[in-house]
């Protein structure tokens, strides 16, 4: 149970935290130039047939505004170069091929600061003012190969038709032709993802259509937030403040994002969403009498926690941030002032808070939502969400639907 206050001020923390849409549309205007760029008929890679495509929160609709203005913001997309395979070429020469299309396309417009090489990917920085980079991940196909794959463990392999491998110059394969690829599929998880959002995605994209006399298929997707991306909004940044000092053991946002959406049960609001993403998540975790399992639901034989066992820290890490949200945001439910909303985060939310605080209505009427108003007196511990008093021992794994 929550009071109306603490229901109010989550809805205008995850719109304080969320992008404009000004910068998504600079993103896929910047990916989409790019993808021109690459099908122009000098272009060394069209015959490839290249795609160029966006992956990570800015797909998911999750990214959230950096902690201060010198941070930018991380766009993650794909090179995929459609008519390649890996026996075609090396890691090291798909990763040249799509590096001298990007270095040609950086000069071509005018762009001051070079290209970087990444350990995956290459690094196109725009204008200061633009306040962001384009990390490219060079990638061919590995449809066939992961559902052979998958189904040979008896896994899942509705995702399969979009798997890809990229490039990694960590990889003891990279310098000559080989299948060892490191594998990926961020379309497949993308559409898990939505999955996971239920209807609650089409219907809230389908009345902002209605709203504005448009179809739904004119509706950007990323006009559309459901709770489920509020919740892992405010969960990322309140991740952020807590590990400014600590930045290499901080949860990694995919392991958040999987957790939260394995969690998500519909929640229609953000503080209801919240709060069971919270109370479960954790339960989410398989164990194999060893280590910790995070299955990357479009790839189960990935573990996105497989840094674990050799970094113990980020671990205990993960743990630690669990517990310290669930008595933040427990505290927050309390609260009906104001004042003590934003001190219940602020410690990890930042200057988010005061802002989110600014934006709410002038306060009115009954502070306490109707349907809890008969049942709550008062805003005592009592009425906190209840989460798990102890840390939750993992399961062991049950496969993977």
């Amino acid at each position: 149970m929550t009071t109306k206050s603490a229901d109010e001020y989550l809805a205008a923390l995850a719109d304080a935290l969320a992008i404009s849409e000004t910068r998504y549309d600079q993103a896929c205007r910047s990916y989409a130039s790019l993808g021109a760029w690459l099908h122009r008929p000098e272009s060394t890679v069209l015959h490839f047939d290249p795609q160029i495509y966006v992956q990570g929160s800015f797909r998911l609709g999750t990214a959230i505004r950096p902690l201060n203005d010198e941070e930018e913001y991380d766009v993650d997309s794909v090179c995929e170069l459609r008519l390649l395979g890996t026996g075609d070429l090396s890691q090291k020469a798909l990763k040249k091929l799509v590096g001298d299309e990007i270095k040609a396309y950086r000069v071509s417009q005018n762009m001051v600061k070079p290209v970087t090489e990444g350990k995956r990917c290459w690094v196109l920085s725009y204008s200061d003012g633009a306040q962001f980079h384009m990390d490219i991940v060079p990638a061919v196909p590995n449809n066939s190969r992961q559902k052979l794959l998958l189904e040979a463990y008896g896994l899942d392999t509705r995702w399969s038709e979009t798997a890809v491998v990229i490039t990694d110059v960590r990889s003891p394969t990279y310098d000559y032709v080989s299948d060892d690829w490191q594998r990926s599929n961020p379309k497949g998880y993308a559409k898990w993802f939505q999955l996971r959002m239920g209807q609650i995605f089409e219907r809230k994209r389908r009345a902002i259509a209605e709203s504005v006399r448009a179809s739904v298929e004119d509706i950007p997707e990323y006009r559309v937030r459901t709770p489920l991306q509020s919740a892992i909004m405010i969960l990322k940044r309140h991740r952020d403040g807590m590990f400014v000092d600590r930045y290499d053991e901080r949860p990694i946002s995919v392991i958040i994002t999987t957790l939260a959406a394995h969690a998500y049960n519909s929640e229609e609001k953000i503080s209801d969403a919240l709060y069971a993403i919270l109370a479960n998540m954790d339960r989410f975790i398989e164990h194999d009498g060893q280590n910790c399992i995070i299955r990357n639901p479009s790839d189960p034989l990935e573990n996105f926690a497989d840094k674990w066992p050799t970094h113990p820290e980020r671990q205990a890490a993960f743990f630690e941030w669990l517990a310290q949200a669930r008595h933040d945001f427990g505290q927050l439910a309390q609260q009906v002032e104001r004042r003590r909303l934003v001190e219940s985060v602020a410690p990890r939310m930042g200057a988010i808070a005061e802002k989110a605080a600014a934006r709410m209505d002038p306060p009115s009427g009954s502070m306490l939502r109707p349907a809890a108003s008969a049942a709550i007196i008062g805003t005592g511990a009592a009425n906190a969400p209840a989460f798990p008093n102890t840390r939750r021992e993992p399961t062991s794994p049950k496969g993977f639907a």
